[in-house]
């Protein structure tokens, strides 16, 4: 079993009763536990020290919560989460060269992060290199190439702090390069073109029967390689002869060129016959010096097929490691349906949030060394695993834990606390004491959300940071009524804590989009004016939020997680 030490339980635990009135939630603590290493395997066994050490936690008021946290030696926001990747085959320091490969139909994901910062990871523990190239030969009709995704997609390998070759590699610029190799291998006889129906050949493929165009001599191929310039998409294409008795019917003569009248974004209709991946990878991995490829288990054909390529050449093999499926729980990321929903103008962009782009993430708050540690932690793996999303966030967390508080009521309503007098409310920033205090008058009239108002049930509760208040609804035909008990902290007191405003003129109107695109509306405490854009706060009892812009009436927060 992952050994994880109690210390390491109760410091999550503490965290997290912080943040929501002095009671830890157990599924939340488990949560973080995931990212310090712990297998699903082992929760059973595990589930009783969190047990054990919340029924400590949250017999302690919020002050000792704190206060114990910040005497913990325990510091979870600086913890490793792997110790590095496993070696690679036939690797030497110095020597080592692999590619990240994106298809520019939309920006960088979270998901195609994994490929990238997993490459990134290895070249820089060889001392190597890694090579950015744009795999735009042509897209599909549901998966075209977009002109804005090439930018993008260098933007969030630069927030990534991915180290790639300055020179980026474009296969479109190449066109004429996989022509050259194509006439060479239909001179040589090993590839041909074929204009047999596409149904007649699946057949024959099954049947491992060869086509008559396969019989041909190279002059004919050639002949017919010319026409195929000026010929209909669809009627004719360029195969590799492979044997038509493997065992696979899929590797059988495969498809090495074909013909797409599609427009390309970058090329317009320069060209119509593009070579397939399987083909332009087999050249340019050798042309390029690859000498490891990182590719997921579904490319497991690709690679027999440039093995077979390279072998005609007798070009020297690069190692090919190969990595499960990656999939993120309750994450549907999809760049095709991303770009549909752009045009049609239900998502606002491709920093929309929904598009789980790294565009996205970046103006949510999540940070580049969170999504690092988030791909690390699941290493390199042939078997397919799927992460819960609430490790990215608990990784998070932990950078942003410095980051200051400030007060956001979600739906203010108004309360009027009897008795209370009038006081200066001193707020610190972070518990820690290190990022100042923001200063407020008050009166006995306070904002808190509406949700608070609502839940608020005969009892003692705390406005945090100034004061002990009672509710009174007993009589049932009036409004709850609201009588000022102390200033100062008392244990005694069992209270609840809730967040407020000062009931005044000052208070900001704030939108915060969530990571569903909806909209929360409230009021934010006078202090956020003062923010510069992009700037990262926590938002207490909700969340942490980026502003994201400043307008004369109001402040746009975009939330990163709870």
């Amino acid at each position: 079993m992952t050994k994880i030490q109690k210390e390491v339980i109760e410091s999550h635990a503490l965290e997290n009763a912080i943040k929501h009135q002095g009671k830890a939630n157990q599924g939340a603590v488990l949560a973080c536990l995931f990212a310090e290493g712990l297998e699903k395997s082992e929760i059973k066994e595990i589930i009783p020290t969190i047990q054990k050490v919340l029924q400590e936690v949250n017999a302690l008021s919020p002050e000792k919560q704190e206060k114990q946290l910040s005497k913990s030696d325990f510091q979870t926001s600086k913890r490793k989460i792997r110790e590095g990747l496993p070696e690679l085959f036939n690797a030497e320091e110095g020597k080592v060269v692999m590619r990240f490969a994106p298809f520019p139909s939309g920006p960088l994901h979270i998901g195609n992060a994994r490929t990238m910062i997993l490459n990134d990871e290895y070249a820089k523990m060889y001392k190597g290199k890694l090579i950015l190239v744009m795999d735009d030969t042509i897209g599909s009709e549901a998966k075209p190439i977009q002109l804005e995704a090439y930018k993008l997609i260098e933007e969030g390998a630069k927030w990534l702090d991915v180290n790639y070759d300055k020179k980026i590699i474009y296969k479109s610029d190449r066109i004429e390069k996989y022509y050259a190799y194509a006439e060479e291998l239909i001179k040589k006889g090993y590839m041909y073109v074929c204009n047999c129906e596409k149904n007649l050949m699946h057949d024959l493929k099954v049947k491992g029967i060869a086509c008559s165009c396969r019989e041909l001599p190279p002059e004919v191929q050639l002949r017919r390689w010319k026409e195929m310039f000026k010929a209909k998409e669809g009627s004719m294409c360029v195969r590799l002869k492979t044997n038509m008795q493997d065992p696979d019917p899929a590797f059988r003569d495969r498809v090495m060129f074909r013909i797409s009248e599609r427009f390309h974004a970058k090329l317009k209709n320069k060209y119509k016959v593009y070579p397939l991946l399987d083909f332009s990878w087999a050249i340019d991995d050798h042309v390029l010096g690859i000498t490891h490829i990182l590719r997921g288990m579904e490319l497991a054909i690709e690679t027999r097929v440039e093995k077979f390529i390279w072998d005609i050449f007798k070009w020297k093999h690069p190692e090919v490691i190969y990595n499960g499926h990656f999939a993120i729980e309750g994450v549907k990321i999809s760049k095709s349906k991303g770009a549909q929903e752009i045009k049609s103008g239900k998502y606002t962009g491709w920093n929309d949030p929904r598009t789980w782009s790294l565009q996205s993430l970046k103006d949510r708050g999540i940070t580049p060394e969170a999504i690092r540690q988030f791909i690390l932690n699941t290493g390199v793996k042939k078997t397919n695993i799927t992460i819960p999303i609430d490790i990215l966030y608990t990784l998070n967390k932990k950078i942003l834990n410095e980051v200051s508080r400030y007060f956001f009521v979600e739906n203010p309503t108004k309360i009027k606390i009897k008795g209370c007098p009038e006081l200066t409310a001193r707020l610190p920033l972070h518990p820690n004491q290190k990022n100042g205090h923001r200063i407020y008058k008050t009166t006995q009239e306070f904002l808190i959300s509406e949700q608070d108002a609502e839940l608020m049930q005969d009892g003692n509760y705390r406005l945090m940071h100034l004061l002990n208040f009672k509710v009174d609804s007993i009589k049932r035909l009036l409004p709850k009524e609201y009588s000022f008990l102390s200033e100062e902290p008392d244990n005694n007191l069992k209270t609840k804590f809730i967040h407020w405003l000062p009931h005044t003129p000052y208070n900001i109107k704030v939108e915060v989009k969530m990571p569903d695109s909806s909209i929360k509306q409230g009021l934010g405490e006078e202090e956020l004016g003062k923010l510069k854009v992009g700037t990262v706060i926590q938002f207490e009892r909700f969340g942490f939020v980026k502003l994201h812009k400043k307008e004369k009436d109001k402040l746009e927060f975009w939330l990163a997680h709870n």
